[in-house]
């Protein structure tokens, strides 16, 4: 028994000292994950204004003008000039997506209207225009600073404070003008360039048709008639903020 006892010890002792000289692999231990905190994203806002400069430059041909008992003031000759103008403009767009957004203009402007062709010189008189115009645009957001856009939408042009000349040439004074407001279609491409996260740069260039009725009254007695082919180009610049 006692023998036995002894070589068990020594069996156990040997056994011990077997294990501990065992190296211990790093690679038999599982690593601890290491966690990074991740970085911030910024919520995305879908607001952008813009302040512009807007120039409104009208496209008269192929107005009408039809006055009753002149046949010579209706021959195909006979139209209207609009003059130019140029305004402050504020545009507020909204980003449905990255890529997506709808951009609303507003502004106001004043035209002179004159006499062209067989009715040259003949001054008709002064319109304020409210156009509000609304197109969806798609954005090309994968450019870098560069933000390209184009867009298409409707127009609705408000006249008001309309007023005739009451001018007289050769014996011909516009006494009362009276222009219909009128809906339009619309087109536009332009671009943003991003000085940073918020500010930048903008140009833009619409294409409005705008074809409204109008009615006029020479020397208080003589209707006339028509359609005033404005067809205006709107080509703007000037500043973004991205909220």
């Amino acid at each position: 028994m006692r023998t036995r006892r002894v070589l068990t010890r020594a069996s156990l002792l040997a056994l011990a000292t077997s294990l501990a000289s065992i190296p211990v692999q790093a690679a038999d231990l599982a690593r601890a994950p290491i966690y990074y905190k991740a970085p911030a994203i910024e919520p995305f806002n879908p607001w952008m204004i813009r302040l512009r400069v807007l120039g409104v430059l009208p496209d008269t041909a192929g107005s009408s003008v039809s006055v009753a008992g002149a046949p010579s003031l209706s021959s195909p000759s006979s139209g209207l000039s609009i003059s130019d103008q140029a305004i402050p403009e504020l545009d507020i767009t909204y980003f449905f997506t990255p890529n997506v957004a709808a951009e609303l203009i507003l502004g106001v402007t004043s035209h002179h209207i004159s006499g062209n062709g067989a009715l040259t010189g003949l001054d008709i008189g002064k319109a304020w225009l409210l156009p509000p115009t609304l197109t969806l645009q798609y954005h090309f957001a994968d450019l870098g600073a560069l933000k390209p856009y184009i867009g298409a939408g409707i127009n609705y042009t408000a006249f008001f404070n309309q007023s005739a000349a009451n001018t007289s040439l050769g014996g011909l004074a516009v006494t009362d003008l009276r222009i219909s407001n009128q809906f339009g279609a619309a087109v536009q491409f332009g671009f943003d360039y991003m000085l940073d996260r918020n500010w930048g740069l903008n140009f833009d260039v619409k294409k409005l048709w705008l074809r409204p009725e109008y009615s006029a009254t020479v020397n208080n007695s003589i209707p006339v008639t028509g359609r005033a082919n404005i067809d205006p180009w709107l080509v703007s610049g000037g500043v973004t903020y991205k909220f």
